[in-house]
């Protein structure tokens, strides 16, 4: 049995942990074993009362240092044969070449620290596009995010040119960093909003005097996916199912006051994936990107996860796809309800490590529509906290009603989640508490929109009936917990849009 370790403290390190210990491959006879390294309080508690075939390695501390060395230990024992680290934070600080330096390199997916700049510096990574001839935004500049002057002249050309300007930190700021500008009476306040929100960063990196560099792209249009592939040491890769994310805070377009998040919400498929995207995503980004990689000495078995603007004909056939940003890492959520339709996902983490991809494809379930709902801190506490994305009350006990959720077909992963073992209860640790997945099989006769709506409903009826809550110090038969209401109706969306 070949023992796979997901390393990070969010949902989808538990989700995929347990995929990969209960999916069943319909070509394949191999067992495979779900670890979590490290996870969080709250995981261990709920896998043993839903008994689920996951086993757990706690790390000393939640740094680079502490994981590298439970991870080498665990390798050297035998108790983990391959390590994909989830969060990006792990391989930016150099997880990959502590365990390489300590002989294991074979063992651990992800890019190097040398590498990790795909993700880590988005300027890095749109000069690697070019010089790969992976087509981005049409016009994007690098300009000091001081020079107010250049900011505001470029965006004004944008608008102009293509209907509006796109503001990018460039370095990691967990899917925060754009800021879109429409109109020439948006620029400065957008602006200033950047520039008070990473000021910090900008000077933690870059030095009070600077250059701060910012990246300015043309606004894009077209309907946003993402990709998740998988890429071995020798160059083959696999494309996984695709995934719609749900960023906003809130529904509608995004905003002051409904910002880009970590994401709330998703669903698989994405609505607009057809067999013709899926073959042009390979031939037009996988490729050049890993032949470029490869070229600079910096490929070795990864995720890369390119979020991109795809255009179609009336026909719903892509026309054209351009490349936004490319993360070295699962998408949290997405990864989740992507987990969840695939069936040997431990044996394409195996043949990723053991350069196996040309012989090794995704099994994935086809007819089967899956969602995921995250479960956010909402507004109020004891200094009137404005709820997540902003600031969150933490410490409230958790009720949660897991034979009903089973019942129902619902599964519940912990996130942002507490244990306190002295009052044997559950907390709340703010920001995503928890998520909610389900999955539905579509028969012959039904369409899409309406299986993932009766999906939708269902986690709705779960929440609107308490059967998970954060419960309020100030009333203790409320809830805490927000979440979006909107998440699956895009099939339906989809289905009227092309509909003949």
């Amino acid at each position: 049995m070949k023992k796979i370790a997901f390393a990070g403290t969010d949902g989808r390190t538990l989700l995929c942990a347990f995929v990969v210990s209960t999916a069943t491959s319909e070509t394949g006879r191999e067992d495979y074993e779900g670890v979590v390294v490290r996870g969080t309080p709250s995981m261990p508690k709920i896998a043993e009362t839903m008994k689920w075939p996951v086993r757990f390695l706690p790390t000393a501390r939640n740094d680079v240092a502490a994981y590298a060395e439970t991870a080498a230990a665990a390798i050297r024992s035998g108790q983990v044969d391959y390590l994909v680290p989830m969060p990006e934070a792990l391989l930016f600080e150099g997880l990959v070449d502590e365990l390489a330096a300590a002989g294991l390199a074979d063992h651990i997916l992800g890019l190097s620290r040398e590498g990790a700049f795909i993700e880590g510096d988005k300027i890095r990574c749109k000069a690697l596009c070019r010089d790969a001839g992976v087509p981005v935004a049409d016009a994007w500049t690098q300009v000091d995010a001081r020079d107010y002057q250049s900011v505001l002249k470029t965006c004004l050309e944008h608008i102009d040119g293509f209907g509006g300007s796109v503001l990018k930190y460039p370095y990691s700021a967990g899917g925060k960093g754009a800021r879109i500008i429409l109109n020439a009476w948006e620029i400065r306040e957008v602006y200033d909003t950047l520039i008070h929100d990473y000021k910090d960063s900008y000077r933690k990196l870059c030095g009070k005097k600077g250059p701060w560099p910012l990246l300015i792209e043309s606004r894009m249009s077209g309907v946003e996916i993402s990709f998740t592939i998988l890429v071995d040491g020798k160059g083959s890769f696999a494309i996984l199912p695709t995934a719609m994310d749900y960023p906003e805070r809130f529904e509608g377009p995004a905003s002051r006051q409904n910002p880009i998040t970590g994401g709330v919400g998703a669903i698989s498929p994405h609505p607009m994936e057809t067999p013709e995207l899926i073959q042009m995503a390979g031939d037009t980004i996988a490729r050049p990107v890993i032949r470029a990689m490869a070229d600079r000495g910096i490929l070795r078995p990864c995720i890369l996860y390119p979020g991109c603007f795809v255009s179609m004909n009336a026909e719903g056939i892509p026309t054209r796809i351009r490349v936004s940003e490319i993360n070295i890492r699962p998408g949290e959520p997405e990864a989740q309800p992507v987990a969840r339709r695939l069936r040997n996902l431990g044996r394409l983490v195996e043949a990723t490590m053991e350069g196996e991809l040309d012989r090794v494809e995704p099994e994935v379930r086809e007819e089967q529509i899956s969602i995921c709902v995250a479960l956010v801190t909402g507004p109020g506490g004891p200094d009137g906290q404005k709820g997540y994305p902003w600031s969150c009350t933490k410490g409230e006990p958790v009720d949660l009603d897991l034979k009903y959720m089973k019942r129902k077909g619902i599964q519940v992963i912990p996130s942002a989640m507490d244990w306190d073992e002295s009052g044997g209860l559950l907390k709340s640790d703010g920001t995503r508490v928890a998520f909610l997945n389900a999955n539905a099989t579509v028969k012959a006769g039904e369409r899409r929109g309406e299986v993932a709506d009766r999906l939708r409903k269902k986690l709705l009826a779960a929440f609107d009936n308490g059967k998970i809550r954060v419960i309020p110090r100030e009333d203790d038969t409320g809830n805490r917990l927000d979440l979006r209401r909107d998440i699956g109706l895009h099939f339906s969306q989809a289905e009227s849009i092309f509909k003949k």
